[in-house]
C-alpha cells in the first residue's frame, strides 16, 4: 500500500538526497510513488494519499497527459506543510472528510509536465481537480498560490515533482459556498465558521459575497466569535446568538473582513501597510512571515493571525483568522 500513493508527494524532498542515493544499476527513473515511500519527510502525504484513495494513480503512467508522455506534475507538501493544519499523523487525517481530502490531493496534481523553468511569475496551470493555480514571486522566492516552492524538477518515470511548504487548498465553490462547506462539516468532521455563516445570513450578504469577483476575505473562526461575545458582554454561545447584536453593527463588522480589488494570496498582500476594507474602515496588515501575515482592525488591541491561509474559492481567496476584525 505504501508503494502506492502519493508517496508521490513524498517524492518531493527526496530532492538531491534520495536521487543521489540511486545507484547506476537501478532503474534510472522510479515512479513518483516509489520515490515517495523512501523519504520519511513525506509520511503524512503518503498517508493522505492512501486514505484519499489516490494511491494507485501516481504509480502509473498518466493516460490524460496532453503531451502524450504519460506524465504528471505534482506539487508535493512535506510533513511540515501538513503540520501547519494540525495534521501530524495518519490519525490526524481522520479529522478531514474523505471526499475533501481526495479533492485536496488532486489539486496538487497537473496533467503533463510543468518544468521548473515554466513556473514563471503570473503563469497559471490547471489542476487535476479543475481550479487553476498561479505562480507568484516575492523577493527571491516563488510561490504556487500561497505555498513556497522549496525544490523543483525531481524527476520520476511518470512525471515531475516540485516540493512546497504549505498544503494547497481549493473548495470549488464561491466564498459563501466555501464557508457553508466548513459549517456543514464537509471539510472537517467538526463544523467550523458556523458563526460567520449565521452573521452573513443575518445581514443578507450571501448574495454579494457569492457574486462579487476577486475579493479577499478574512474569515474568523467560531472561537473568535465566542471570544468577541465575552469582550462585548453579550454571550455568543451558539450561532443564533449573533442576532442579539444590532444588524447594522454586524454588517459593518462583516464588511471589515472583505478587501475588494483582487483575490490575494498571502505573498501578494501588501505587508506593513493599511488598506481599506469593503466597508470603508482601514485594516492594518503586518509583516509577511513564514507564509502568513497578521491583520488588525481599528479597534482591535491584538492583531489576528491566520489559522488557515490561502484557501482558493471561485470568486476570491479566503484566509481563516483567529480574531474578529473590529472597525
Amino acid at each position: 500500500m505504501k508503494k502506492n500513493l502519493l508517496s508521490w508527494c513524498c517524492c518531493f524532498a527526496l530532492s538531491t538526497a534520495v536521487l543521489a542515493s540511486c545507484s547506476k544499476d537501478e532503474a534510472p527513473d522510479p515512479t513518483i510513488a516509489s520515490i515517495a515511500v523512501s523519504n520519511p519527510d513525506f509520511q503524512v502525504l503518503e498517508d493522505a494519499a492512501i486514505r484519499g484513495e489516490v494511491a494507485g494513480i501516481l504509480s502509473n503512467k498518466n493516460p490524460n497527459d496532453p503531451q502524450g508522455s504519460g506524465n504528471f506534475t505534482v506539487f508535493a507538501p512535506n510533513n511540515a506543510a501538513f503540520a501547519r493544519l494540525g495534521l501530524n499523523s495518519a490519525s490526524d487525517l481522520l479529522t478531514l472528510q474523505k471526499p475533501f481530502l481526495t479533492s485536496t490531493l488532486l489539486y496538487h496534481v497537473a496533467n503533463g509536465t510543468l518544468a521548473g523553468s515554466s513556473l514563471q511569475t503570473g503563469s497559471t496551470s490547471a489542476s487535476a481537480l479543475g481550479p487553476v493555480r498561479r505562480i507568484i514571486k516575492k523577493g527571491n522566492d516563488s510561490y504556487v498560490n500561497g505555498s513556497r516552492i522549496l525544490a523543483t524538477d525531481v524527476q520520476a518515470a511518470n512525471g515531475t515533482i516540485h516540493v512546497i511548504d504549505k498544503v494547497l487548498l481549493a473548495t470549488g465553490g464561491n466564498v459563501v459556498e466555501s464557508a457553508l462547506a466548513l459549517k456543514d462539516a464537509q471539510v472537517f468532521i467538526a463544523p467550523e465558521l458556523s458563526f460567520l455563516v449565521e452573521a452573513v445570513l443575518y445581514c443578507e450578504l450571501q448574495g454579494p459575497l457569492s457574486t462579487t469577483p476577486n475579493i479577499t476575505v478574512f474569515a474568523p473562526t467560531d472561537k473568535a466569535f465566542k471570544e468577541l461575545g465575552v469582550a462585548l458582554g453579550v454571550p455568543l454561545n451558539v450561532p443564533a446568538d449573533i442576532r442579539k447584536l444590532p444588524k447594522a453593527t454586524v454588517t459593518a463588522v462583516l464588511l471589515n473582513h472583505v478587501l475588494a480589488g483582487g483575490a490575494k494570496f498571502t505573498p501578494e498582500l501588501p505587508e506593513n501597510t493599511t488598506v481599506n476594507s469593503l466597508g470603508g474602515a482601514p485594516v492594518q496588515l503586518g509583516t509577511f512571515t513564514n507564509g502568513t501575515i497578521t491583520v488588525k482592525g481599528t479597534n482591535n488591541t491584538t492583531p489576528a493571525t491566520m489559522v488557515i491561509p490561502d484557501v482558493q474559492a471561485t470568486n476570491g481567496v479566503v484566509h481563516v483568522i483567529d480574531r474578529v476584525l473590529l472597525p
